[in-house]
């Protein structure tokens, strides 16, 4: 079951199209070879997934959603760059359709946050990737800014707030090696790493202050943010 707070409208994929695998999955870039056969849970804009396959060009990526509001734009993202081995459609995490030892990698970026039962997840994550290959997870852990803003806290607190009472866990960073274990993962095979995005430039800030501002006004956010909604987080 999905727990995202927000939903795929036009903004918020605007927001997403920003991450690459140069940018947000470098850690993984060294394991991708011409031939890896890629699962990608998650691909938003489909632009991570499209990295991914134009490095995999003698493998495919399979990128998967559980909602069909991105297929088109990711669709149109590939066939825009001359991508064919990648492949979108629908499909749940908690049950991955596929069967057991199909992939050499298994990749999620900022998804286990919003996914109700994170560790069973991760262990479909384990079933369909092949013995010797890769599970690969990167999720946030923090968020600070400089100098101080009280409406960026609020934000931030609102944010959590709404995402834990849908069950959510808003930064999991922290805790991925601890649910793979959960998971079945051989604690002495997981490799922990960090990595940060930094907002600095006018650009960068007017980009992530915006898309931010944006998502603030979405549908989906009034209804969470409704007096109903804000009663259930306070109890």
């Amino acid at each position: 079951m999905a727990v995202y707070i927000t939903d795929h409208s036009t903004p918020v994929l605007k927001t997403h199209s920003w991450r690459t695998a140069s940018n947000s999955a470098t850690y993984l870039l060294p394991h991708i070879t011409p031939t890896s056969k890629i699962l990608d849970i998650g691909y938003g804009p489909g632009s991570i997934s499209v990295d991914f396959a134009r490095r995999a060009n003698q493998g495919y990526v399979i990128g998967i959603e559980n909602v069909p509001d991105p297929l088109d734009q990711a669709r149109h993202l590939a066939a825009s760059q001359g991508v064919t081995n990648v492949d979108f459609r629908l499909g749940d995490i908690h049950a991955l359709e596929f069967p057991d030892n199909t992939f050499d990698i298994v990749h999620v970026h900022q998804v286990l946050q919003h996914v109700g039962d994170p560790v069973k997840a991760l262990g479909e994550m384990r079933r369909v990737v092949k013995e010797g290959g890769i599970v690969a997870a990167r999720e946030s852990a923090s968020m600070i800014w400089y100098p101080e803003n009280r409406g960026i806290d609020n934000w931030l607190e609102i944010s959590q707030r709404m995402g834990k009472a849908k069950g959510g866990n808003p930064h999991p960073g922290r805790y991925i090696h601890v649910w793979a274990e959960e998971a079945g993962f051989d604690r002495a095979k997981i490799r922990k790493s960090t990595g940060s995005w930094c907002f600095s430039s006018p650009e960068e800030r007017q980009y992530w202050g915006g898309s931010m501002g944006k998502e603030c006004g979405l549908q989906a956010w009034r209804r969470r943010l409704s007096r109903k909604g804000m009663r259930r987080m306070r109890n």
